[in-house]
């Protein structure tokens, strides 16, 4: 087998990297048991790569002192046999290592998330938990972890009638791996990744859609994004609302980017009343991003449909293709991790400005964007075959709370414009909540404004 020879930063960066949830490394101490327990933790998560011959931040602080490798790649066998006798059997690929600055060489393994529940072979059950491998000992959550992992990803179907240079020699590709710490050619990333088939060389689903500079040619209805946008608030809105219905393709980190500044090139057109008067309608930019990064990410790609933005006077809504999966529900879906597509959410990870910085944390950042903004909560629902979320443009005010605001910079405000602000439907439900800042001697009508020109003015 050839031995990657990595230069002296490469090799630097590579034993500085922090350890997360997809990467793990250890000195070439580490013995047979302590290199399935953390085999194991991957397996069980989204899979993700360990390091053997590089020490961790607490065995060894000096970045430059933490290289450890042994003399020979055969040196190495005894630790890949422990993974070899693993049952069930987790799919794994490894490649040996030098650098001309430190002495020996390291060994670089990847490992595939896996159907099954993966066990060492003594039969105990690991997962990783951000930087660390944690037991799970409790019976009933093994279960539901098997029940989690009960289907296969759609993104590791092989696409025979696409050639591996569709993925291997895109321009996305060039961009990805002109950034990516060590060096690694296409080739080698994508099968080393599991994004192309080391027998047939034919990409998988994931390799084309993370890769692939055009990849609805290949693969239509799964790898756009539609974008509408109804000048309405109305739940069920006419046709004549309809000002704008596009997509937008490319590569997924590409999409993503796209669809965002799209987004926001939309919103920016729109005008909403508020407090202090007509302004354009103003969204936490993390929320939207977050929430569209889950949907393109853990969206279910068996499903012939694209990602949909629907985008109202009032709220957005992002449909993503696919139930929830496995154990999340929509009780309980800001408290577990789950990641559908496994081979999606690790490459993203690997790209310079990551759109996915926190694996599991995207809805949890939605929500405290929109708290920040002082609008209400995201409200996420199943629909038939989708999972769909509603962004909404509510502030957290009390709808009187809204109208004393707006009084202290305007002299008078009318049904109208007070429906508009609150987000009231109902004339008659706002001119409740006028009679009732009016019983507290807050407000009163304005002398001789009647009917549809009728104002309130603060006492």
């Amino acid at each position: 087998m050839a031995i990657l020879s990595l230069s002296t930063d490469e090799a630097l960066a590579l034993a500085a990297r922090a350890e997360d949830e997809l990467f793990d490394r250890k000195s070439s101490r580490v013995d047979g048991r302590g290199l399935q327990k953390i085999a194991v933790a991957l397996a069980n998560a989204n899979g993700g790569e360990v390091t053997v011959g590089i020490a961790d931040s607490k065995e060894e602080p000096e970045v430059a002192k933490r290289w450890s490798g042994l003399s020979e790649p055969e040196d190495f066998n005894g630790l890949l046999q422990s993974l070899f006798t693993l049952n069930p059997f987790v799919e794994f690929r490894y490649e040996f290592c030098q650098s001309d600055a430190f002495p020996g060489t390291i060994l670089r393994l990847y490992i595939d998330k896996i159907v099954e529940v993966a066990k060492t072979a003594d039969g105990k059950v690991y997962q990783r938990v951000g930087a660390s491998s944690q037991p799970i000992t409790d019976p009933a959550k093994i279960t539901a972890l098997a029940f989690a992992k009960g289907a296969a990803s759609y993104e590791n179907i092989s696409l025979a009638n696409v050639d591996a240079e569709t993925v291997v020699d895109s321009d996305e590709m060039a961009r990805f791996c002109a950034e990516l710490i060590p060096a690694q050619e296409p080739l080698a990333f994508c099968v080393n990744e599991g994004l192309i088939d080391r027998k047939t060389f034919s990409p998988c689903v994931a390799g084309l859609l993370l890769y692939g500079d055009n990849p609805s040619a290949s693969f239509p209805k799964r790898c756009a994004v539609k974008i509408v946008f109804y000048d309405t608030k109305l739940e069920k809105p006419e046709r004549e609302h309809l000002k704008i219905n596009e997509s937008i393709s490319g590569p997924l980190y590409q999409l993503a980017h796209k669809t965002a500044a799209r987004v926001a090139e939309i919103m920016s057109s729109i005008s909403v009343m508020g407090p202090d008067g007509l302004k354009t309608v103003d969204y936490p930019p993390e929320a939207i991003w977050e929430i569209l990064v889950n949907a393109l990410i853990h969206r279910d790609y068996s499903i012939a449909d694209d990602v949909q933005v629907i985008i109202y006077q009032n709220r957005i809504e992002i449909r993503s293709p696919g139930k929830l999966p496995g154990f999340v529900t929509t009780e309980n879906y800001l408290d577990v991790r789950y990641s559908r597509n496994a081979k999606i959410v690790r490459s993203l990870a690997r790209y310079k400005n990551p759109p996915n910085k926190d694996l599991g944390e995207g809805l949890n950042t939605a929500f405290d964007k929109m708290k920040e903004w002082r609008l209400k909560d995201p409200v996420l629902r199943e629909e038939g075959n989708y999972v769909i979320v509603t962004i909404p443009h509510t502030p957290l005010a009390t709808p009187e709370e809204m109208v004393i605001e707006y009084l202290s910079k305007y002299p008078e405000i009318r049904n109208a414009d007070a429906r508009e602000m609150t987000g009231i439907h109902s004339e008659n439900q706002m001119k409740d909540v006028f009679y009732r800042l009016r019983d507290k001697v807050l407000i009163e009508r304005v002398p001789g404004k009647l009917g549809n020109a009728a104002a309130w003015k603060r006492v």
